[in-house]
């Protein structure tokens, strides 16, 4: 048996004696290893790691992905998650059904969507506390905002800060209990010949689904490969999720996919990988410095996120004035830098 796959004596009675293991990539927050056992089965171990966290902060991120598996396993229509088959709680370890990936396709969004709408529609109100509420934009962002378009000398119009206290409070995720998968990016999407299953749970969290319905048009804001969606593939992926949403829950999606955008569009933190979040004021660094995450820069994000709120809020109701702000913003900043590219498009999606 590899010294290194972490499987105790609980873990070998319950799963079997691991025989080939292979180191896969992963975040430093984990390690994953594909690992043959003696029947010859696959399964992949996920071992939570420190990495700099406490270890409290790694048992949390555990503990939070072990429930968000746990309720992705649910329902009897296609799976969305990998089954998860037994764990080891003093070494945050996890063993997970494996899963064969079919890999590239063209026309992968839909099936996305699909799986994305089954996933939130599988949890309700009776499972409140099961998970943490999912964690948005706060008052501190929106000041960010408003302190950005100062300093890069753009009006703010009158009705913009009320306009945004609104929109934390629509945003509010207490009425809603979706299971969110935090962090859907292209990576932690699987296609399978069953359809298409998230992995990486470790921020489930519990809220309005339109959250991450809002990641076609806000470009992945928490993906370190942000993309845009063209208007086609777009109107039929939220058609797609909208009408699955509705046939498994009897009910229109909750909610407003402008505001959940908006949301995003504030939030300092959607600009950087998570292990630089909640470290400093992000925005604040736009006018004087362009940092990269992955192969797309800070203002090339927001530079997209602005011009999607403009166009989604032409005619709002609630978000008129942060709309024009928005477009006011989006004008500056290619102004002043204009080589700044449009985010890349959904068909040169990176695969894995």
């Amino acid at each position: 048996m590899p010294s290194h796959v972490p499987f105790n004596e609980a873990l070998l009675s319950t799963v079997g004696t691991p025989k080939q293991a292979k180191l896969l990539d992963s975040s430093p927050r984990s390690r994953v290893w594909r690992v043959q056992l003696a029947d010859r089965r696959l399964v992949i171990v996920k071992q939570i790691t420190d990495s700099g966290d406490t270890g409290a902060d790694a048992s949390t991120r555990f503990a939070r992905e072990v429930a968000g598996l746990r309720l992705a396993g649910r329902g009897s229509g296609p799976a969305v998650a990998p089954a998860l088959l037994a764990t080891d709680l003093p070494s945050r370890v996890m063993v997970l059904e494996y899963l064969d990936d079919l890999g590239k396709t063209d026309d992968w969004m839909p099936g996305y969507a699909e799986s994305l709408a089954r996933l939130h529609a599988l949890t309700g109100p009776a499972d409140a506390g099961a998970l943490p509420v999912w964690s948005g934009p706060t008052a501190a962002d929106a000041e960010s905002f408003l302190t950005l378009a100062r300093a890069l000398d753009v009006p703010v119009p009158s009705a913009v800060p009320e306009e945004l206290a609104g929109l934390l409070e629509r945003l509010d995720p207490t009425p809603h209990h979706a299971l969110l998968h935090g962090d859907p990016c292209p990576g932690n999407d699987l296609r399978t010949a069953d359809g298409v299953r998230f992995v990486d749970f470790e921020r489930a969290s519990l809220g309005n689904g339109l959250i991450e319905l809002a990641y076609f048009r806000i470009g992945f804001p928490t993906c370190w490969c942000a993309m845009s969606v063209t208007a086609a593939p777009l109107a039929e992926v939220e058609d797609v999720y909208r009408t699955t949403w509705r046939g498994l829950t009897g009910k229109d999606v909750p909610g407003d996919l402008a505001d959940a955008c908006a949301g995003w569009l504030i939030q300092g933190d959607a600009l950087v990988e998570r292990a630089h979040r909640g470290t400093v004021d992000q925005l604040a660094r736009v006018p004087t410095e362009d940092f990269e995450w992955g192969y797309v820069s800070a203002r090339e994000r927001l530079v997209h996120r602005l011009g999607v709120v403009a166009d989604m809020t032409r005619d709002h109701d609630h978000l008129h004035a942060v709309g024009r702000l928005s477009s006011s913003l989006a004008e500056r900043l290619l102004e002043r830098w204009s080589t700044l590219r449009p985010l890349p498009t959904h068909d040169s999606r990176p695969w894995y």
